[in-house]
């Protein structure tokens, strides 16, 4: 009895060292501060109603949990911080995007025990120059994570939903 309740603790502190392993965050200053070379615009909101409430739900396959999001401009550069589910827990995901098409996505807040490797540069680059076709999808293919889909999926649906907010505000 006693090894077996001992194999447990062992077992229970080093899934709770890995888990830590997998969970990281970016300050968001930080993202737009490298995005806008230092001088980060004041934020703007954009209230999800009417249409745009029902084009981002089609995207997510749910409602966006906010009635709002904030996003930065300049010129025709904007940069958005959204949040999806993964498994379990928020992902939050920072979209550059320029004339209508992302030119960088880096995973702000990761909090789920498995896929964070979607934070790496090799999945982020992924995206790299892709923009949103009329069905509300994104145009360039992503290669998935093995261990990862939903984070994944996650990632691809917040892009797709960042394009769609950009193309609503320049309209």
């Amino acid at each position: 009895m006693i090894p077996a309740l001992l194999l447990f603790m062992y077992l229970s502190a080093t899934m709770d060292r890995l888990m830590a392993d997998q969970q990281f965050e970016v300050p968001t200053e930080e993202f737009l501060a490298q995005a806008f070379s230092g001088q980060a615009p004041k934020p703007t909101v954009l209230w999800l109603t009417g249409t745009l409430k029902d084009e981002v739900g089609a995207i997510l396959d749910h409602k966006y949990p906010s009635l709002r999001v904030r996003y930065w401009r300049q010129d025709q550069r904007f940069a958005w911080a959204l949040e999806e589910i993964g498994k379990d827990r928020p992902i939050t995901a920072g979209f550059i995007i320029n004339n209508n098409r992302l030119e960088d996505v880096q995973v702000l807040a990761f909090r789920e025990t498995r896929g964070g490797e979607i934070r790496f540069e090799s999945f982020t680059r992924q995206f790299d120059n892709a923009s949103l076709k009329p069905s509300g999808q994104l145009d360039t293919r992503i290669d998935g994570v093995s261990g990862a889909t939903l984070s994944v999926n996650a990632m691809r649906k917040l892009a797709a939903m960042a394009l769609l907010l950009t193309q609503h505000v320049v309209k």
